[in-house]
This record gives structure tokens, sequence and C-alpha cells, in this order.
């Protein structure tokens, strides 16, 4: 039946089936209240492969739960056992397996119960990605641990000796001059998420070569499962430069360049042509950096960002979950978020993460006292940045370009009765923190003495920030913080901890501060938007999405993130927040066949309905053959 009821049918004759279908189309999508969207995934999907060649595609394969119709018409029938499933049952099936399998399911002493649940859930992603992601998606809280921070760390370490099958695209420094062509070798015809890291810097991990595909492979399972990507149009990538990690060259079993890493130009080379030759290809893909050492991380984001749609989570995603969790501290301490700006944070790492963490929460500050230069002086005198040689000044030698501009003036720390170099323990002595804020990637850094300095802070209810991944990086345990400090501090770290028993019945709340709650709304975003890049302004809106997502009462409990069990709700949440933030500052060129003018339209309603509508969910799709 036509949408366009209005004409007669004289007139619609007269008028091109083209024309008809313009007009029948805007009139659907304008049509107010009665907006709708086709929900992603929901559609009948064309396979060009039948029988045995559908079992071995994760992509396509339902295992027992293809129906008797669909076994006769993909020549199926014969090659399963002739008890339909549910997909529930297979669901059921499968978890108590994995419950049995992981007491038992070892690779000698060193094969931690954790790795051994990795192990399993990468053999099913391996043979039904669609049954994968619903039990991921389904025990979130359970999972993400596992195919993330902190055991993907542990699988990096090991991943010559786990790998069995590929995943995703490797680019080495072999392939200069190649990487134009070797891109058309992937099968998707779409990509709408890239994760690449060059394997120099994984979790605090240090340089792990080639094996540092396990990270990328990790966020965008999480991509999927919070965020909705479709997992056909994800690809994980490694950029092998060779490695510096002496063990990993010696090695007979790594399966990486065995040669130093390049640097300097040749290295910049590399990392062009793999940005061309993907965004020639997919010229809407987006791409996240993640995990190049610091000595990259800002200069290929500066370099790439206001070209291509581009970020780098590790600088811009850790920066908004640490501003998220510092508003959260100020409303936790019972004052407005518009006090942020007078909190004193010693800053522990100076490195990509620790100074992208100083430079956007200086920026939020500089924003909230008016945005000019002076506003942004006072910002920055807020924050004391301490790295392995102790506190920053302007004394420093060779200090880096980009810590520059938050090291402290000598007559700034000189009344302090501060200098270059001064440890952690004199800085918060001396400064009397409101926060102490870890990203040095050194466990157990908040030693007992750094804690017990900071019983003077000047703040109420001091908050501690221990952010370093994976667990044992971690700058202190938050039953070490609790036990010093007492109960009225708020906690935050970036891997999972248990809560901690304070006796009487009281708690003391262990904040995770993970990247997953924003990453996967400002891919998620930037997508359905059709943003041609990823700005400051889009990556701010995510921030102050997440920390306005807390109830009061839960912040004024210690609670300053939310629980991972709703990370699908808060990737929504945040991902129309990015939508609306692209809208506004001019960005957005549209998704699909909502083109920017439908987006500024949508309230925020309409806007969140849109972005869930788009995500999507683990259900086996009805496949129909059709031959090439």
């Amino acid at each position: 039946m036509a949408i366009f009821p209005s004409l007669s049918p004289h007139l619609r004759r007269s008028l091109s089936s083209s024309l008809l279908r313009r007009l029948d189309h805007r009139t659907a999508t304008v049509e107010g209240s009665r907006r709708s969207f086709t929900t992603e995934g929901s559609r009948p999907t064309i396979v060009h492969k039948r029988s045995l060649d559908i079992l071995h595609d994760p992509w396509f394969n339902k295992g027992t739960a293809f129906s008797m119709t669909e076994r006769d018409r993909l020549d199926l029938r014969g090659l399963l056992p002739p008890n339909v499933m549910t997909p529930q049952q297979q669901i059921d099936r499968f978890m108590v397996d994995l419950k049995r399998l992981a007491l038992y399911a070892r690779d000698g002493p060193s094969d931690t119960n954790a790795l051994a649940k990795w192990r399993i859930l990468n053999r099913l992603h391996d043979r039904n990605e669609t049954m994968f992601y619903k039990v991921l998606v389904d025990n979130i809280e359970e999972y993400a641990p596992i195919v993330y921070t902190p055991t993907v760390g542990l699988v990096c370490q090991n991943y010559s000796g786990l790998f069995r099958r590929p995943r995703g695209m490797y680019f080495s420094a072999e392939d200069r001059g190649e990487m134009m062509s070797m891109v058309y070798n992937w099968p998707a015809d779409q990509v709408d998420m890239i994760v690449v890291t060059d394997g120099s810097r994984i979790l605090g991990l240090g340089d792990l070569g080639v094996q540092g595909i396990g990270i990328a492979i990790g966020k965008l399972d999480l991509y999927v499962a919070a965020a909705g990507i479709n997992p056909q149009r994800v690809l994980p990538v490694m950029i092998d430069v060779g490695t510096n990690n002496e063990k990993l060259l010696k090695d007979p079993l790594y399966l990486g360049l065995q040669e130093h890493r390049l640097d300097g130009d040749e290295y910049i080379s590399v990392i062009d042509e793999f940005m061309q030759a993907v965004f020639t290809r997919w010229p809407n893909v987006i791409v996240q950096f993640e995990d190049f050492q610091s000595k990259w991380a800002f200069k290929l984001l500066q370099r790439y960002r206001s070209t291509y749609r581009m970020f780098n989570d590790d600088v811009q995603g850790t920066a908004g979950v640490a501003i998220a969790g510092l508003l959260g501290a100020v409303r936790a301490q019972g004052k407005p978020m518009i006090d942020f700006p007078k909190q004193k944070i010693v800053v522990a790492g100076a490195g990509s993460a620790g100074i992208g963490v100083v430079n956007a929460a200086s920026k939020t500050m500089a924003r909230m006292l008016g945005n000019n230069e002076s506003a942004f002086e006072s910002a920055r005198s807020q924050f004391w940045v301490v790295d392995a040689m102790g506190l920053i000044t302007e004394d420093r030698a060779n200090i880096d370009p980009d810590a520059l501009p938050f090291a402290k003036k000598l007559r700034e720390v000189g009344h302090q009765g501060l200098s270059e170099g001064a440890s952690l323990v004199e800085v918060v002595k001396k400064v009397k923190p409101d926060v102490l804020l870890g990203l040095s990637a050194v466990g157990g850094l908040f030693s007992n003495e750094v804690l017990e300095a900071l019983k003077d802070s000047s703040s109420s209810r001091p908050a501690i920030f221990a952010m370093s991944n994976p667990t044992k990086n971690a700058e202190c345990t938050p039953e070490e913080a609790f036990s010093t400090l007492g109960e009225n501090i708020i906690f935050a770290s970036g891997s999972p901890f248990n809560d901690v028993n304070l006796g009487n019945g009281r708690v003391g709340h262990c904040n995770q501060g993970n990247n997953m709650y924003l990453f996967p709304g400002i891919g998620l975003g930037t997508l359905l938007s059709g943003a041609r890049i990823i700005s400051d302004g889009m990556l701010q809106a995510a921030a102050e999405c997440l920390a306005a997502y807390m109830k009061e009462e839960e912040v004024l409990n210690g609670i300053i993130y939310p629980s991972i069990s709703s990370i699908r709700d808060i990737t929504k949440e945040v991902a129309a927040a990015v939508v609306r933030e692209a809208v506004a500052e001019d960005l957005a060129e549209g998704y699909r066949n909502m083109d920017a003018r439908e987006l500024q339209r949508l309230n925020q309603e309409e806007m969140v309905a849109y972005v869930q509508k788009n995500m999507w969910n683990p259900v086996y799709p009805t496949l129909v053959y059709r031959k090439d």
C-alpha cells in the first residue's frame, strides 16, 4: 500500500516510479510520532553457500538450531543430529560445558582458570558467532573480563601458543607498497569498525609485537556485545613493524617479524599506507587506534584526526571515562559538578593515557570557567604530574612536548616546598590533593606511605583512581585504600576488583573505570551520525552522558560508575549523545536512509529509539540461498 495517500490515482500514475518511491520514503521518514526504523539484523540474509560450507562458516552457522525447512533449503538434512534445538537450549548446553571445562581445561601450571574460559569461548567464536555473542551479551558482567581486560593481557602474552585460526588482518613492514591491494583480500564489502594496534604497548605489559592482535579482537568483541555493531562488519588489524622485545626476537615459535621495530619516517610511512588503503576500500569506516606506545599515540592522533574518522581509545577513551569518574567524585562529595575546576589532582603517570586524561580534564575545567586563556591557565594549575623521575616542572631537561603544558612553574611549587623531581609521597604530602589519579602501569605505586599521606587531603572525601591495567599493574587495591584511609573515600580502578566488606554491614565500593563504558558508544554514535570526524565535543558529550547516568543516591553512596550488566543501555545513551553533538556541530552526514536534516528533527526520545533500532542483536537470521 502506498505511503503517500493524498495523491489521486491519476496523478500517481503520471509520476515516475522512482519519484513515487522518494515521495513515499520521505513521508515515511518524517512522519512524526509514527516514525519507525528497521531493526538492525532483522532482514533475511542471502547466502551463496550450502551444505558443509554453511556449517563451517561461523557467520552463518546455527548448528543444531537450523529448522527442518532451512535444512532442506540449504542441503543440511543428514549433516546434523535430527533433533532441532532452540537457541536457548544450545546456550544451556554450552554453559554446562563451560562451567565444567573451566575447572579441568588446562595447558599446564601457567594456564589459569580465566585463560581456560577464554579458550572455550574462543572455540565457540570459531564455530558459531551468533551463539558466542548471545552468551557474551547475556553474561557480560562475567565474561567481559575474559574477552577483555584483565584476561586479554594474558592471552596476548601467550598468543603465539594459543593461535589456532586466523582472525583479522595483518599488515607488516614487508607489505609496503602492497596494502592497497591487500585490503581486498578481506571478504566483507562493508566494514564499519576497525581496531588497529602495532603491539608496542599492550595494557602496560610492554611490547608484545604481533601477539597484540588479541587486544584488537577483544575490543571488537565488546563493540559487538555492547554497541551492537554487526560482527560481519568489524575488522581487527595488527600492523607488524617488528618488535624490540628481545625474548620474542629469540623465540622460534613467535609468529611475527623477528626484527627490531621500524622508527621515524619509515614507521610513519607504513601507518600512512595502511590508513590510505582501508579508507580507499571502506570510505566510511571508523578506525580506533589501540595500545600504541606513547611516543606515537599523540603524533598519530594529531596526524589523522582531522582527515579520517578515527580516535585513540588510550588517549581519548581513557580520558573520557576518567572525566566521568572525576565529575562523579565531585558529586560524591556533595558538591555540584560545576565545582570541578576547584579540585586539586595529582596524576601519577605521564604516558599517553596520563597526559590524555590531564589534557581532557583541563579542557573540561576551562569550559566551566569560560573557555578563555585565563580559564585554561587556571585549569592547568590544578594538576601536578609525576612520572618515573618525579614531579615534572619547567626545570626538567628534555621534557616531553606533550607534558610541557603541565610542567609546574618553579615559583608555583617553590612556596609549597616542592622542586623538580619531587617524589610522589612528597607531592601528596605538600599538595593535599582531592584526587590521586594513577595511570602509571606500575603495580603497587600507591604504597602505604603514599596512602597515609593522603589522609591530610583537603577534601572530606578524597578519591583514588588506580586506573592501570591489567590487575597486576593497578597502583593499589581497594582493600589497601579502604584499610588505610577508612570508609570515607571514593575508589575506582581500571580492572575489576570486588567490593570491600568493611564490617557492620558497610561496603567499600570498588568502581571499575572501564573504557568499555565509552568507546562502544563513541564508535556507534559516530557510525549512526555519519560524522566526518570525531570531535572533542563528541567525546565530551560521551563523558558527560556517562557522568550523568548515575542517580544522586548512588553517587552519594560512593558508586560513580554503573554496573557492567547495563552496558547496552549505557552505550545506547552515550551513542545518542554523540549523535546529537555531531548534529549540533554540523558534522553529521547521516546513515543509511536517515540524512542529517532528518537526524536534526529527532527529539531525545526518538534519537535513543533510532540508536536502539540500529544495534545488532545476536539472533539467528533466516537464511536464503542464492547462486552467485
